[in-house]
């Protein structure tokens, strides 16, 4: 009976081995089971490109349906509010213009002059829509769209200062600007001193109460504050030439289709009469060439 029992048992283990052997990858399946894997990473190699041609900035902000533009909202008439509350100005309507042109939404961003060249180097912002000055050095860090109005610098003083009436008068003196602006950087390059504030109405009041001896501003803005403040005790006494006024985005090759296309905008723009007619709305001057 012992040896019945005894054979009965080994003939389970026998059958149960064999199972487990069918049930194991054999050396010929393995390579499937490799090749199997290999092709479910396959896709994840050729969606790369797609990734490469997200990286363009005008491809996504056609993907997304908007552009993000930093503007200021408190600098007349390039950005400012109306009595209701509205946000307008040259650069609202241009800025419109351009995503109207793009087939997308215009999402303005509402920042002080100091962070919005540092969003649009970031990214945080697209493109800044705020009668930013074009220069070399800025170039340096900014691709730059096609000029779109020319301004000129003036210099400001109390209407009381007799001892300024020049631009080089300005060595040794007081004056007030936003900071990394290009008037506040001309002012430096004059041999002033320059106390920074945020906004135009500040700088006037600093030149107003006595506490800066003059400031450098855009001509528009200022001619633009004296018809809001005519009795404003200040006086224009110099001007300087010209300057191009462009739209700035990231430096970085990933915008150039977007600059392209600024640019294409513009160009239709100026030539249907829109731009000076949006000029001449705000300024009550054509600036659209030099």
């Amino acid at each position: 009976m012992k040896k019945v029992i005894a054979l009965l048992l080994a003939a389970a283990m026998m059958l149960s081995l064999s199972a487990c052997a069918n049930n194991a990858p054999t050396k010929e399946e393995a390579p499937a089971a490799q090749e199997n894997a290999a092709e479910e990473a396959a896709p994840a190699e050729e969606e790369a490109p797609a990734e490469e041609g997200a990286q363009d900035l005008l491809a996504q902000i056609k993907e997304r349906g908007y552009i993000t533009i930093a503007t200021e909202g408190n600098w007349a008439p390039w950005t400012y509010h109306d009595e209701d509350d509205n946000l307008v100005g040259l650069d609202i309507e241009i800025g419109q213009l351009i995503a109207d042109g793009l087939g997308v939404k215009a999402e303005f961003k509402e920042t002080n002059w100091d962070s919005i060249l540092a969003g649009v180097s970031s990214g945080r912002f697209d493109i800044a829509c705020n009668g930013v000055g074009y220069s070399e050095e800025r170039a340096q860090s900014f691709n730059f769209s096609d000029p779109y109005v020319y301004d000129r610098t003036v210099l400001v003083v109390r209407d009381d200062n007799t001892d300024i009436t020049s631009f080089e008068d300005l060595a040794g003196k007081n004056t007030t600007n936003s900071p990394n602006s290009l008037y506040a950087q001309q002012a430096l390059d004059l041999g002033a001193e320059v106390t920074y504030v945020d906004t135009l109405n500040e700088t006037l009041s600093m030149v107003i109460d006595g506490r800066a001896d003059a400031t450098l501003n855009a001509e528009v803005s200022i001619n633009d504050y004296m018809k809001e403040h005519p009795d404003a005790p200040l006086k224009v006494v110099c001007k300087g030439q010209g300057a191009p006024i462009a739209y700035p985005v990231m430096k970085d090759a990933s915008t150039d289709t977007l600059i392209a296309e600024v640019n294409r905008i513009l160009a239709e723009a100026r030539d249907s009469g829109k731009l000076a007619e949006i000029s001449m709305k705000y300024f009550d001057l054509d600036l659209t060439t030099p």
